[in-house]
């Protein structure tokens, strides 16, 4: 139940966050609005994946207008067409990649991810080309501070129907199957403990660690693609050091 650290790549992911706080509402507000399509309709207290995802842009600072005017619209007959998709494939040195997307344009999008890959050395594939390398987890990451206990918390998480706790240098990460999460998520919150994050990601089974000559395109690649419009998470098995999140 031990584990190396994950928090200075959350604390990046903290940092572009707030630098991008722009994109972050637009990339929420295309996510709302497939809940509210593919979810099952415009009541959280129904739609199951649209609490979850109200929940996220709280936690993300998106005002509570904004929600509700995205809800609104995309429960209208008129509203954008935006559907989920999720590419696979290669980045340098055959790191695995998982691309999760909402788009009104999947040829664009489609077109877009393949240029990335294409110019960065790596390759498009097809459904299921790499996800087989991934397991589906509820995460949820604590920041260690002095006045949470890990005994506590341990138990508390267990109880709630929790499967792991790995322990980083700076914070706790629990993890939960996917029908869990929501449970685990909101048993924690209901004891009063603050989430750095909590989402439903997709994990590596095993990572690799590519060549030093394709770090940097692999990094590039990767940039690119968090910076699209269309992508909501990118996901790899690159074992990354510390140093280069």
């Amino acid at each position: 139940m031990s584990g190396h650290s994950k928090w200075a790549n959350i604390k990046h992911k903290k940092e572009k966050t707030d630098a991008q706080r722009g994109k972050i509402f637009t990339k929420i507000g295309r996510e709302i609005a497939v809940a509210v399509k593919e979810g099952g309709g415009s009541d959280p207290e129904v739609n199951s994946r649209l609490k979850d995802v109200i929940a996220k842009a709280k936690a993300n600072n998106v005002p509570g207008d904004n929600i509700d005017r995205v809800i609104h619209k995309a429960a209208s007959s008129d509203s954008e067409n935006y559907e989920s998709i999720t590419y696979e494939g290669y980045g340098p040195s055959g790191v695995a990649v998982i691309v999760e997307t909402a788009t009104d344009n999947r040829n664009r999008t489609g077109s877009d991810l393949r240029h990335y890959f294409d110019k960065f050395g790596g390759n498009l594939g097809t459904t299921g080309c790499v996800s087989y390398m991934f397991e589906r987890k509820g995460i949820i990451l604590i920041e260690k501070t002095d006045a949470i206990e890990e005994d506590e918390l341990m138990e508390a998480a267990l109880e709630a129907g929790a499967k792991d706790i790995i322990i980083h240098e700076d914070s706790f990460e629990i993890q939960t199957t996917t029908e869990d999460f929501n449970a685990v998520n909101e048993e924690l919150k209901k004891i009063g403990y603050d989430f750095v994050e909590d989402d439903i990601e997709y994990i590596p089974s095993m990572e690799v660690t590519p060549q030093e000559q394709d770090i940097k395109n692999l990094k590039k690649m990767i940039e690119l693609l968090e910076e699209n419009d269309d992508v909501q998470n990118v996901y790899t098995n690159w074992d990354m050091p510390d140093e280069l999140e």
